[in-house]
């Protein structure tokens, strides 16, 4: 199967301070990230918030700069592209944003914002093929094309999502790029969001990365999962083994804090106590092992590598040995 997306080694890190910060007085937001997308899949970075989601998103998408490490699209390296090299590869990734009325120009009707990638990835069409592709694209989307000429502020929180997915697929890009598209709404329209994402994969073969801290929606979307914590990618895998099969405590522990409708459906998944007293992140070793109440010394020491392959450590013997 083709790979659309490829992050090799990615690294971004910021000043706590901002300007007046000192130059070593830095946090780590993504910590040697590599992770590989396929062609009508969907992958899903999971995580609690701050641990580096939206960041890697945002080095993916090209919107920040990576200190270290590469961004591959369609084959292609586009981590140092400046100006029109980079533009040219715009088109191929796509960006759904959380908020879907901040992410939407309140002075722009739909038709306007709907059809602003065409401006830029297909000039050569006139104003009336323009019109016409983006009444195309938000009826795919769901989206009646007679309320075109409205303002975002005139929809709800679900139509103004599935305007912001329309102006993400208006240029037919590979991947999409979805940040916490469903957080900002009511459950049930998060389903109808959700079905329509996959309903538009199946039938064009699109590419997700999808960035969530709502594991119901990563089990009802996602074929592949990945679990950072502190910027660091603790544990992946297919979505089933993932939910199956725990290895890493931290992920036991977001399994563990999914509410459910009676305590009795919970399924017997060993429990990991956090250790509130201790520092939040480890600078060595695995990231999770100063908040975790299974910490053996092997944890200081375990490499990355280790951890993705799930190579026994100290903490997780019980788990793979079972």
């Amino acid at each position: 199967m083709t790979t659309v997306l490829q992050l090799q080694s990615l690294r971004k890190s910021f000043d706590r301070g901002g300007f007046w910060s000192k130059s070593d007085d830095r946090v780590a937001a993504v910590d040697a990230v590599s992770l590989t997308l396929k062609a009508g899949k969907t992958l899903a970075i999971v995580g609690e918030s701050g641990s580096g989601k939206s960041t890697t998103a945002r080095l993916a998408m090209r919107l920040l700069e990576p200190d270290h490490g590469e961004v591959h699209l369609l084959g292609h390296e586009i981590t140092h592209l400046q100006g029109k090299a980079l533009r040219a590869h715009r088109k191929n990734i796509q960006m759904v944003f959380q908020d879907p009325f901040a992410s939407l120009n309140p002075r722009m009707k739909i038709v306007d914002t709907v059809g602003e990638g065409l401006r830029v990835h297909a000039a050569n069409l006139s104003k009336k093929e323009r019109v016409a592709r983006v009444a195309e694209m938000l009826e795919l989307c769901g989206v009646n094309p007679e309320v075109m000429q409205r303002y975002p502020h005139q929809f709800s929180g679900g139509q103004r999502q599935r305007i912001g997915i329309a102006r993400a697929l208006i240029v037919q890009p590979k991947v999409l790029v979805l940040d916490e598209p469903v957080s900002a709404l009511d459950v049930s329209v998060q389903a109808q969001i959700l079905n329509l994402l996959k309903s538009l994969q199946q039938a064009h073969g699109f590419a997700y990365l999808f960035i969530s801290h709502d594991l119901s929606v990563v089990r009802h979307i996602a074929d592949e999962v990945a679990i950072m914590f502190a910027g660091r990618i603790v544990e992946q895998g297919s979505a089933e083994a993932i939910f199956a099969t725990p290895h890493h405590p931290y992920t036991i522990n977001l399994l563990n804090s999914v509410p459910i409708a009676h305590p009795d459906a919970r399924q017997p998944i060993d429990a990991v106590e956090v250790l509130a007293d201790q520092e939040d992140v480890a600078q060595s070793g695995c990231a999770y092992r100063l908040r975790c109440a299974s910490a053996q010394h092997d944890c200081a020491t375990i490499s990355a590598q280790a951890l993705l392959a799930q190579q026994p450590c100290a903490c997780i013997h019980p788990c793979i040995d079972e």
